[in-house]
């Protein structure tokens, strides 16, 4: 609605884990330069954790630009499944159609194409997010299959993204072969106060405003306050903004503007709770 308005080729601040908006903050620079370094390293199993909304999975994204040609990713979200259907959503992002319906087989068939791949001299890679989600059997799972190698390296990298409730699940007793397996770990934290600014300027530069848009000082506190540097919390409360901004006709987001937002938002919440 407003981005014609302000001459914008798309909406800067919306929520989805786009990694074309993605913003290098000091945290996320470190986050990405953990997975580089731990996947070219072949270290097994990694793990990055962080709250809600601080963009785990938009790092998980821009991590998969910037690999090589030689690096193969399987990328599975959301994994509520039992552990068959996990082994089958993981051949199915690798690209393999598979007909074997067992565990044992699909196993056998994934072990097979992880060694043509090794020998090929690629590296293959599995990321799972909200892996918080996955039920020890699950994680059990996952640690035997990062066993599969050869004489000198790993053939299947995983990387575990999560909530920090992912870290109490690996500390269970039963999970301590997996926890010893982990080589690389990094826990992201929301933006630092001065970065809110950049960050809020960068994504309004990537979605090319034509007209100035001006996020006041004044304004630049308030959602420091309101998002605790979370960017999906920024996202929200910035979207809202530009819409209020299009009905008042100005490009100029102010403290004004910014109140009325943050109550709305705040009532919005409360009612969801209520």
């Amino acid at each position: 609605m407003y981005c014609k308005y302000y001459g914008l080729k798309e909406r800067p601040f919306n929520v989805t884990s786009d990694p074309s908006f993605f913003f290098s903050s000091k945290k996320h620079k470190e986050a990405i330069s953990h997975l580089l370094y731990g996947v070219s390293q072949r270290k097994g199993i990694i793990v990055l954790t962080g709250e809600i909304g601080t963009g785990k999975t938009t790092i998980c994204r821009f991590f998969l630009n910037q690999v090589t040609k030689n690096v193969k990713t399987a990328f599975i979200l959301n994994p509520t499944f039992s552990e068959v259907q996990l082994l089958e959503s993981i051949i199915k992002d690798f690209g393999l159609s598979s007909k074997n319906r067992t565990k044992l087989g699909m196993v056998l068939e994934l072990n097979n194409f992880l060694l043509r791949e090794s020998q090929a001299g690629n590296n293959l890679v599995l990321i799972v997010d909200e892996a918080q989600n996955l039920k020890p059997d699950l994680l059990e799972q996952i640690r035997l299959l990062s066993n599969l190698e050869t004489e000198k390296d790993k053939l299947l990298q995983v990387i575990l993204v999560g909530q920090p409730e992912l870290n109490n699940r690996l500390n269970l007793h039963d999970l301590r072969q997996l926890r010893q397996r982990i080589m690389v770990r990094y826990h992201i934290t929301p933006l630092d106060q001065d970065e809110i600014k950049s960050y809020i300027n960068h994504r309004l530069e990537i979605a090319s405003t034509d007209k100035k848009i001006v996020f006041t000082d004044e304004a630049i506190s308030m959602i420091s306050r309101f998002s605790s540097g979370t960017p999906r919390l920024i996202n929200m409360i910035c979207d809202r903004a530009l819409l209020a901004g299009y009905v008042s006709e100005t490009n100029q987001i102010d403290f004004n503007i910014l109140k009325k937002c943050t109550e709305e938002l705040d009532s919005y919440s409360v009612g969801q709770t209520a």
